[in-house]
């Protein structure tokens, strides 16, 4: 019999990631994270004149941070223990958004946190990858956690009867970060996210259906 599956996002979620991000612009490239910004195309500027940093550079440093910097990113308050104790009784997989050439990297800095478990880079939207996951596992039921709206909306199209879990494990971010109408939950502390996770899993039926409300 097919096992429970949950696949999680790292960052923010198992990992933080903008505040560490945030502390190595400063001190490595003498740039301004303004961490309440939404878009982030804005939101880093140059510290001597204020400017804004080019949108495709921002790229550039995002890449570099995760080449280099990686061993600055500490895990969430309770995410490791919560992650192990759900691994008893299901499968657990990383679904995280990385270019594939630091997928080796994912998986040696999650596993030196304590986090021994298959990680799967994408690019863009998470629905096809997790659904190609899901044909491999074949899971009894499936839960999906991740930070950003979007994610869910994408999971939702492909997907939607996986359970959906909205989760911000950054505090500074938790008033700016607008819950997903196609969550089935927004829960942003592991203590009681754990709970939500193994009773979806555990009870093994599918996630109902929701439908976006109308602009």
């Amino acid at each position: 019999m097919s096992r429970p599956l949950l696949i999680s996002d790292c960052d923010e979620v198992l990992l933080h990631m903008v505040v560490p991000f945030r502390d190595w612009l400063d001190e490595a490239h003498h740039i301004h994270f303004d961490l309440v910004h939404g878009d982030w195309g804005e939101a880093l500027r140059h510290k001597h004149d204020g400017t804004q940093v080019e949108r495709g550079h921002v790229w550039n440093l995002l890449n570099g941070f995760f080449l280099t910097e990686m061993h600055r990113q500490q895990p969430i308050d309770g995410a490791v223990e919560a992650i192990n104790r759900i691994a008893e009784h299901a499968d657990v997989v990383i679904l995280t958004n990385l270019m594939d050439h630091h997928n080796e990297s994912r998986v040696e800095q999650l596993r030196a946190v304590g986090i021994d478990a298959p990680v799967y880079t994408n690019q863009g939207g998470k629905g096809e990858a997790l659904a190609r996951i899901v044909e491999r596992y074949n899971p009894s039921v499936a839960v999906f956690v991740d930070d950003l709206g979007h994610q869910h909306e994408s999971v939702a199209e492909t997907l939607p009867d996986v359970w959906r879990l909205q989760f911000v494990g950054e505090p500074i971010l938790w008033q700016r970060v607008q819950s997903s109408q196609l969550a089935h939950a927004r829960i942003d502390l592991w203590h009681e996210a754990e709970h939500w996770i193994t009773d979806k899993l555990l009870a093994g039926s599918p996630a109902p259906n929701i439908q976006k409300e109308p602009v």
